[in-house]
């Protein structure tokens, strides 16, 4: 991913990013992900609706944005060993390095995890270096960006095989799975396998 699709899970705010006033349970606020030309990346705002609709078309525009409740936190144990069995903390661990060569995996594992409805898809959007998914955690409200590298069809059972041993190392992969017929039906259909 390029310097300008660089990016790092962002935590859903327990206030309003304008007035500070914090969310309350059951509460429709607005999550919207701004370009930072400062940093050449992006930074998460989250508003009450309130906030929301004063600041009209009002710059900087969101590169993306969307409309969802307010959950306060469960009691959040921090974890700071990473489980490598574990499909989230993988893909957590692949934002966070944002080494080129994991985008296949880092996909694979994000439509791993929206299958499993850990993860939704709130956004998809093109950018000059490719189409950018933008899904938050449905629990935790954090944000994950994530580029399709739109997989060809015959490369998709390999990356699948080379995930899978990465979740399981003590189990055999099967030889032979069954692929999408095609890379929108992936997607849409959310056919990939772990």
């Amino acid at each position: 991913m390029s310097k300008a699709d660089s990016w790092h899970i962002k935590s859903r705010a327990h206030q309003c990013s304008i007035s500070e006033k914090p969310f309350t349970e059951g509460e429709v606020f607005f999550t919207a992900i701004f370009p930072d030309p400062e940093l050449d990346g992006y930074l998460r705002s989250d508003f009450s609706q309130e906030a929301w609709e004063s600041r009209e078309n009002e710059p900087p525009l969101p590169f993306s944005f969307w409309r969802t409740v307010y959950r306060p936190p469960e009691v959040e144990a921090k974890v700071t060993i990473v489980d490598k069995d574990d499909p989230e903390s993988l893909l957590k661990m692949m934002i966070e390095q944002d080494e080129a060569h994991t985008e296949n995996t880092r996909y694979i594992l994000a439509i791993m995890l929206e299958r499993k409805k850990i993860l939704v898809e709130t956004d998809s959007q093109k950018t000059r270096t490719g189409l950018i998914r933008i899904y938050e955690h449905r629990h935790s409200g954090e944000v994950f960006i994530v580029k399709d590298p739109l997989i060809p069809l015959r490369e998709i059972a390999p990356i699948q095989e080379e995930v899978q041993r990465m979740l399981s190392p003590d189990e055999e992969t099967p030889a032979s799975e069954e692929a999408p017929a095609s890379q929108e039906e992936q997607h849409t259909a959310s056919s990939v396998e772990p």
